[in-house]
């Protein structure tokens, strides 16, 4: 990589880093009885440096990392498990299915203080477009903090909800950036035996956090024929033992087989044994249109297939404002040549003013950066230079069985809502708290005015946000919402949970029980009749509707709203969507044993055991002597850290109660857990 692209990740983190709080641990040894917050963890190989970690750093070595001495490793294991996804009929004529596929490298914080359960504010990076992705790669590391990273709970949980496999990063910096040639040496030593311990080792982290494998990117220079052996040798080993526990491994195109560090931008003989040592490929940015071409020439020719390898897309800088020679990788008219991989997509977030970083604001651009100029998946502008992942690769979804729910919620937001009501006005992200979300935005088909569809931030009926409608449609407007494969029986329902904020609205339930007939048509709906007036909820109008699907037979391959203006300009939020058998949900388990783990004044750590079932996610209040609750969190782990808390006038114990979260967001009797102050 470029000494452009380096600096700026290099002096982000030093920045990040420096505004962080004093370290909460005092050496590179777990504290457990400590109410210290927990972050995302990282290593060196197995030597640390020289003198000592700057503040906020922790240095630790992998080698000597073992899951039950991990205090933090109850707050960094992932709780959801890889969603299996399908390739509905593409949105637009020029998506294809089973060719060009997406990764994406995101450095969604610094290496070190990165938050294990989110944080108090809606300034981040929260990506939604994962329909479009294959492989999540989190991005990090850096000679002054840790070169080995694991991601984060709610990175995992967000990506897994959607079909997406993320891994940790291995980075071995250039030595103009701090690298030493020991750490690589480190990372590929021998046991007696010949095995590679580290590799077991980066195996079993991958396994206890729930993350699925390991990108690998070699880039310290003055290696030679022997630590390249090595090298090789050590990654056939992880692909090995990855690949024997449902994991996988990504190559960096730096180190050739003499073990020397040169980008060749090809699959080529320099670096193609590596290419075999594992399961895909990034090529670096140097390609061309004659060396990718080649590239996938080579690649079927050893077995694999061309879409193996990622073509490096550098993103950092211009994001959607980028140019790179589409049709070397993905020309239209003819089949693709390689994959794609984005270089820093978090551009979407980064380029933004610090005083124009509002969730709305971020998710604009990262429409834009996905879907395209039109925002309109279905219809893609064949004028747009940025040639967005939408239009030339099928989007997937994981919506494959009842009960299905959504709040829209997007995994930040300025407030949370429960059923309306703000619970808490502070800004918050954890991206474990998004929903599966609608992965065509915005599909809207109308033979009139075409309204503004969005996710909003200024109301919710839970979590953070809501999609918004808002224009002046002078014909009846259908939006896409999900592509499905919804098994329904004679019972089945979907509720609708919305609101009229402007203009008089006749809302219907858009169901397709069939695939459109071919692609970029539109599927074939019947619309079923939404009856206002059901279960008006007395919170600022907002409603829930339940609609039967009786009248229909089979598997639902596609839900939307069809909205029909009859007086006004229209502005109509859409808070929730389930899809559930008839009657009365059953109310999740609760949760038990929660206790306090470690405390520190008013900063405690919780713990509990989960609940049985199927949990969504656990919320966290606190009773207070008044009999009201507050609102201090949710998370999809089994451990929570919370920090700040006083006594309340007259309070001598602090009392907090713990609930289970089910799919259709109903919560269980709650678990509860005392403190004295």
């Amino acid at each position: 990589m470029n000494p452009t692209r380096r600096t700026v990740l290099i002096a982000g983190t030093a920045a990040a880093t420096a505004a962080l709080a004093p370290s909460p641990y005092a050496s590179a040894a777990p504290r457990a009885a400590a109410a210290t917050p927990p972050y995302a963890s990282y290593w060196y190989p197995d030597t640390l440096p020289a003198g000592s970690p700057g503040p906020g750093i922790t240095w630790r070595g992998l080698k000597s990392w073992r899951a039950a001495d991990d205090p933090d490793l109850a707050c960094n294991a992932a709780s959801v498990p890889l969603a299996p996804r399908f390739t509905p009929t593409p949105a637009n004529t020029t998506a294809r299915a089973g060719q060009a596929r997406v990764q994406a490298l995101v450095s969604f914080g610094p290496t070190s203080g990165n938050p294990s359960q989110g944080s108090a504010t809606a300034d981040y990076y929260a990506l939604t477009h994962w329909a479009y992705l294959d492989e999540l790669v989190f991005w990090g590391g850096s000679a002054g903090e840790g070169l080995i990273l694991a991601p984060n709970a709610p990175v995992v949980d967000a990506a897994h909800r959607h079909g997406v496999p993320v891994l940790g990063n291995i980075f071995l910096p250039p030595v103009a950036y701090g690298g030493q040639l020991q750490w690589t040496r480190d990372l590929v030593q021998q046991d007696a035996d010949g095995h590679y311990p580290l590799a077991a080792q980066l195996v079993e982290v991958a396994s206890a956090h729930g993350f699925d494998g390991w990108f690998v990117n070699a880039e310290t220079g003055g290696g030679n024929t022997a630590l390249g052996t090595a090298m090789l040798g050590f990654m056939r080993e992880l692909k090995a033992l990855a690949a024997a526990r449902g994991q996988r491994v990504t190559w960096y195109d730096a180190m050739t087989v003499n073990g020397t560090v040169s980008w060749q931008g090809a699959l080529n003989s320099q670096n193609q044994a590596f290419f075999q040592a594992a399961d895909d490929m990034f090529v670096d940015f140097r390609w061309s249109a004659a060396t990718l071409a080649s590239s996938g020439t080579r690649a079927q020719r050893l077995g694999r297939s061309r879409y193996q390898l990622w073509a490096g897309v550098d993103v950092e800088s211009n994001g959607s404002g980028t140019y790179a020679d589409w049709d070397a990788i993905v020309p239209a008219g003819k089949p693709h040549i390689a994959s794609i991989g984005f270089y820093r997509p978090e551009w979407t977030r980064n380029h933004l003013p610090a005083d124009q970083r509002a969730p709305e604001d971020f998710h604009a651009a990262d429409d834009r950066f996905w879907t395209g100029r039109s925002l309109d998946p279905s219809r893609p502008d064949a004028g747009d230079p940025w040639r967005a992942p939408a239009v030339s690769v099928a989007d997937r979804s994981t919506v494959i069985s009842v009960p299905f729910a959504s709040v829209f919620n997007t995994g930040h937001g300025l407030r949370w809502y429960e059923e309306g009501t703000v619970t808490s006005d502070a800004p918050w992200n954890h991206l474990g708290l998004q929903d599966r979300l609608p992965s065509r935005r915005w599909v809207v088909r109308t033979a009139g005015e075409r309204p503004v569809v969005s996710f909003d931030f200024a109301d919710a009926w839970r979590g953070g946000s809501s999609v918004l409608v808002t224009g002046e449609p002078d014909q009846p407007a259908v939006v896409d919402l999900y592509a499905t494969r919804l098994p329904t029986g004679a019972d089945t329902v979907v509720d609708l949970t919305y609101r009229s904020e402007s203009g008089e609205v006749n809302v219907e339930l858009a169901v397709a029980t069939a695939e459109p007939g071919k692609a970029g048509a539109a599927p074939p709906y019947r619309y079923l009749a939404v009856t206002p007036g059901a279960r008006v909820k007395p919170v600022d109008g907002w409603r829930t509707v339940t609609v039967p699907l009786a009248a229909l037979s089979g598997t639902v391959h596609a839900l939307g709203v069809r909205l029909t203006a009859t007086g006004g300009p229209v502005r109509w939020r859409l808070g929730g969507l389930a899809v559930r058998p008839g009657g009365t949900p059953p109310v999740p388990a609760a949760p038990s044993a929660a206790r306090v783990t470690a405390a520190n004044g008013g900063d405690l750590r919780l713990a509990w055991d989960p609940a049985p079932g199927t949990v969504r996610h656990y919320t966290l209040h606190r009773l207070l002597p008044d009999g009201t609750r507050r609102f201090l969190g949710a998370t999809g782990q089994r451990a929570y850290h919370l920090a700040g808390l006083r006594p309340e006038q007259g309070e001598t114990t602090a009392r907090f109660e713990v609930r289970a979260v089910g799919e259709l967001y109903n919560a269980s009797a709650p678990v509860t857990v005392t403190h004295p102050w």
